[in-house]
């Protein structure tokens, strides 16, 4: 309830531009996708939004562009299609994993089911 209410409040006085971090934070799945309906429909009037999210698959569905951070510093800012067109990669997540250098993260899941075999097995 407290997102929903925070979200109408940024939304109270017709701005130009909105900022939204982490807005899918505690809503539920139909508030969700009502969110992600507004955000479609500010756009189309031409609302500026920033949207600052984790959660890249939301991203790369609602954004028409995208910077990606990594130590203070850009190190990618296109559309979603565009950087997994360029990257060669099938997903934003996973564009985002090679910008920042993570690690294979595949890979070390299977190192910890390794490591939990090994002391509960």
């Amino acid at each position: 309830m407290k997102q929903r209410v925070l979200i109408a409040a940024a939304l109270l006085h017709d701005p130009k531009l909105i900022i939204f971090d982490e807005p899918l934070s505690g809503l539920d799945a139909v508030s969700a996708r009502l969110f992600k309906d507004l955000l479609i429909l500010l756009s189309r009037d031409g609302k500026a939004i920033l949207y600052i999210s984790h959660v890249l698959e939301t991203v790369e569905h609602v954004c028409h562009r995208v910077i990606v951070l990594a130590n203070g510093q850009v190190v990618a800012g296109a559309a979603p299609r565009e950087l997994t067109r360029l990257m060669e990669l099938p997903t934003l997540e996973s564009v985002f994993a090679q910008l920042v250098q993570q690690a294979d993260t595949e890979q070390v899941a299977n190192n910890i089911v390794d490591v939990m075999k090994v002391r509960h097995g």
